[in-house]
C-alpha cells in the first residue's frame, strides 16, 4: 500500500511517539560521551552530530534493516535479518540499545495488535509490524527516521544545553534528510550497508565506562 490513510498515519503517531512505552528517551546513541567531551557543544555541532549519525551511521543501516524486514518472505528471512542487525552494532551498548527497544516495542505492540515480535532488534520490529498492519512502508520508514533523529536532539536539549526553540528548528531542518534517507532506502538493499561515523562508535564505547551519565547509552 503507497498511499497512507488517516488510520495509518495515527497508528505510526502511536507506535512512535515519546509516549509509546519502548523507554527510547533513555538512550543518548553515545551522544551524551560526545557532549561530556566537548565535541558537541552547540546547535550547529548538534545538527551536524545527528545529520552524520542518519546519513552515514545507525540511521541509514536502520532504516535498510526495517526496509528489508518489512519485505522479508518468512520468518528465516527476518531471523537473518534481525542476526544482521545485530552485527552491525558497533559496541556493547549499541547493541544493548536496539534489542532492549526491539523487546518493548516488540511486547507493547504484540500484545495490543495481536503480532508475533519476539526477539526482534527494533528497526527490524517496527519493520515486521508494519508489513503485518498493512501500512505504507515509505511513510512508516521516514517517521521511524524522525523519531530517531527527534530523541537524539531532545537528548541534546538536556545536555548541551540546547534551547527549546533551537531544537525545534533543528528537527524541522533535519526532517527532509530523514525523508531522503527514507526515499533513498526503498531502492536499496542490505548489501549497501555501511558505517563511517567512527566519531560516534567510539563515543558509544566510551561512554560504557563514563563515571557520571543521565542516558543508558
Amino acid at each position: 500500500m503507497d498511499t497512507p490513510i488517516n488510520a495509518d498515519i495515527l497508528t505510526l503517531t502511536q507506535w512512535l511517539s515519546p509516549a509509546y512505552p519502548v523507554g527510547g528517551f533513555a538512550y543518548s546513541h553515545g551522544l551524551e560521551a560526545a557532549i561530556e567531551q566537548g565535541r558537541v557543544a552547540g546547535a550547529d555541532q548538534t545538527g551536524d552530530w545527528v545529520a552524520t549519525v542518519l546519513q552515514h551511521g545507525s540511521g541509514w543501516n536502520d532504516a535498510l534493516f526495517l526496509v528489508a524486514a518489512y519485505d522479508a518472505a518468512d520468518r528465516a528471512a527476518l531471523t537473518r535479518i534481525d542476526t544482521t542487525a545485530r552485527a552491525m552494532c558497533a559496541g556493547s551498548e549499541r547493541l544493548m540499545e536496539t534489542d532492549l527497544l526491539g523487546r518493548a516495542f516488540g511486547f507493547v505492540t504484540g500484545d495490543i495488535w495481536g503480532l508475533d515480535l519476539q526477539r526482534l532488534t527494533y528497526s527490524v520490529a517496527v519493520g515486521r509490524a508494519a508489513r503485518m498492519q498493512n501500512l505504507p512502508r515509505l511513510l512508516v520508514t521516514q517517521m521511524f527516521l524522525q523519531a530517531f533523529m527527534s530523541n537524539l536532539v531532545a537528548c541534546a536539549t538536556r545536555l548541551v544545553p540546547l534551547g527549546q526553540t533551537d531544537a525545534q528548528r533543528l528537527i524541522r531542518d533535519l526532517t527532509p534528510l530523514c525523508a531522503d534517507i527514507a526515499e533513498t532506502a526503498q531502492q536499496t538493499g542490505l548489501s549497501e550497508l555501511s558505517s563511517t561515523t567512527f566519531m560516534t562508535d567510539i563515543a558509544t564505547m566510551q561512554h560504557e565506562t563514563q563515571y557520571s551519565r543521565i542516558f543508558r547509552t
